[in-house]
């Protein structure tokens, strides 16, 4: 047995795992094993708040010998606050939260409407409500912060915001849409006003029935194919907002469900996440229809939903195959292997080196004032970023798209981790390495099995081990170098800089 997967058979537990299970057994796909638990710490770390555990905290969850750890531990993660800063951050990457070119929030209104999300997530408002709220907002871009949802699109004519609704709220690409289907839904947005005022750069969002030609409300039609009715009485966007956020809408809850099994999971049960059409049909229909009913029966609480999904044994499963079936990585046989977010491997290298990341931007102060102590995933602008962000991928949010975050690994980052004095310079300052630290210890192998924890959340094995005795008694380094050493070669590790 590896030190990823543990000797639990993997048998269905939960609605859940029930589904997935089926079909793998239908389409003759054999599950992976169930993950070890250092694994377990590690990606459950990673996924529900971005950040990785210290070695104190997987040494503990190590030793826990209760037999619903797993549980306990999600539970304690979804209240951390880092969740709200992890997800803050997903949310602002889908949102376009950018106050420079090309979306133009400017620096009030991108604090504004990063501190509305934020906010938001961590009060776990419910998902329809938070929609509701952006779709019709009305007021100031720096006070009225969801008004800004209509102000981060590049093209702001009725059709423009129109794709952009949709590609957000139902994950679906509107541009593809025959024009009439497109033209009607535009007419819920065509009525939108925007109106500066003497204060810079501040804009008013309203509803602007001076729009409606020849004082009659627009023509509408529901992406469904069912005419609305408007009227100049009410604005048109609630009349849209209530029809999409009902729980028999077609779009709503499957996109949200497939976006949150997407990121858990690696993959859209409608792959891509944000491309659900006809001739895209889910890989299994009946559980995408799981996880929206049990998203409605929980009133649109996505940590409840979150909850599902990661105590299911489907999600716990090892990274590592059993089989090579070609149908195996759609249908959910494994977890999947994929590089840290940019965000999240700068945190985990400051993190585990007690180091600061330094970040710039053309907006100038207070706007970007970043005080040393501030977090990668915490950062409040896509405008704000640094070398290092831009290099491993950090999305652009220019488009609103998925795949604007890019982390397939690069020539340049290799060199970057192996060779560059940014991250060497880390090393050689971190708190974990000095002598005041485990490296001084009487016990060599608490020093090595400290480093271990902090990088990977497990304890070396004996082959490992051996390794690192042979290289220490080399006499080519010794000490606190070796353990330079052993770190540096640890963050090179697919290991470290992959989910798995």
């Amino acid at each position: 047995m590896t030190p990823f997967e543990s000797s639990v058979i993997p048998i269905p537990e939960t609605a859940i795992d029930r589904a997935v299970f089926g079909k793998l057994t239908k389409l003759g796909i054999q599950p992976a094993n169930i993950c070890s638990d250092s694994v377990f710490v590690r990606r459950a770390f990673l996924d529900i708040i971005g950040t990785l555990p210290t070695a104190q905290e997987a040494r503990e969850f190590l030793a826990d010998k209760t037999a619903t750890k797993r549980r306990a531990l999600i539970d304690r993660l979804l209240e951390r606050g880092e969740f709200a800063d992890y997800w803050a951050m997903k949310w602002s990457d889908l949102l376009r939260v950018k106050a420079e070119f090309p979306i133009n929030l400017w620096p009030n209104a991108a604090q504004s409407y990063y501190h509305w999300i934020h906010a938001s997530v961590k009060e776990n408002k419910p998902y329809d409500k938070f929609v509701r709220e952006m779709l019709t907002a009305s007021g100031s871009n720096f006070r009225a912060a969801p008004v800004n949802f209509y102000r981060a699109v590049q093209n702001k004519d009725p059709q423009g915001i129109a794709q952009a609704v949709a590609l957000t709220l139902m994950g679906t690409r509107a541009e593809n849409w025959p024009k009439e289907k497109l033209a009607g839904m535009a007419g819920f947005f065509s009525l939108i006003g925007f109106k500066s005022t003497a204060e810079w750069k501040e804009e008013i969002i309203f509803f602007d029935r001076g729009k409606a030609k020849g004082g009659v409300a627009p023509a509408a039609i529901f992406p469904d194919g069912t005419p609305a009715t408007l009227s100049l009485d009410k604005d048109p966007r609630e009349v849209f907002a209530d029809w999409l956020i009902d729980a028999k809408n077609p779009w709503f809850t499957k996109n949200i469900v497939n976006r949150c099994w997407s990121w858990l999971q690696g993959r859209g049960i409608i792959h891509e996440p944000d491309d659900i059409r006809p001739d895209n049909p889910p890989a299994n229909p009946e559980l995408l229809a799981l996880l929206e009913r049990e998203l409605v029966l929980a009133k649109y609480d996505l940590k409840q939903l979150f909850k599902i999904i990661l105590n299911s044994r489907t999600y716990q499963l090892s990274s590592i195959p059993v089989t090579k079936h070609a149908e195996g990585e759609a249908n959910f046989a494994w977890y999947p292997l994929r590089r840290l977010d940019a965000e999240v491997l700068a945190d985990a290298l400051c993190g585990i080196t007690g180091t600061t990341e330094r970040y710039t931007s053309s907006i100038p102060e207070p706007f970007t004032y970043i005080p040393e102590n501030q977090r990668s995933i915490a950062l409040p602008d896509g405008s704000i970023t640094s070398p290092f962000l831009e290099m491993f991928g950090r999305p652009p949010r220019d488009t609103g798209l998925e795949s604007e975050r890019n982390n397939r690994p690069t020539a340049d980052q290799r060199l970057h981790m192996l060779n560059s004095s940014h991250v060497q310079k880390k090393l050689e300052q971190s708190k974990l390495l000095q002598p005041a630290g485990m490296s001084r210890s009487s016990n060599p192998r608490e020093g090595v099995d400290n480093i271990y924890l902090s990088l990977l959340s497990r304890y070396p094995t004996e082959d490992e081990l051996a390794i690192i005795s042979t290289y220490s008694r080399s006499g080519v380094v010794k000490g606190r170098e070796a353990l330079v050493d052993l770190a540096w070669g640890l963050i090179n590790t697919a290991e470290f800089l992959y989910r798995h």
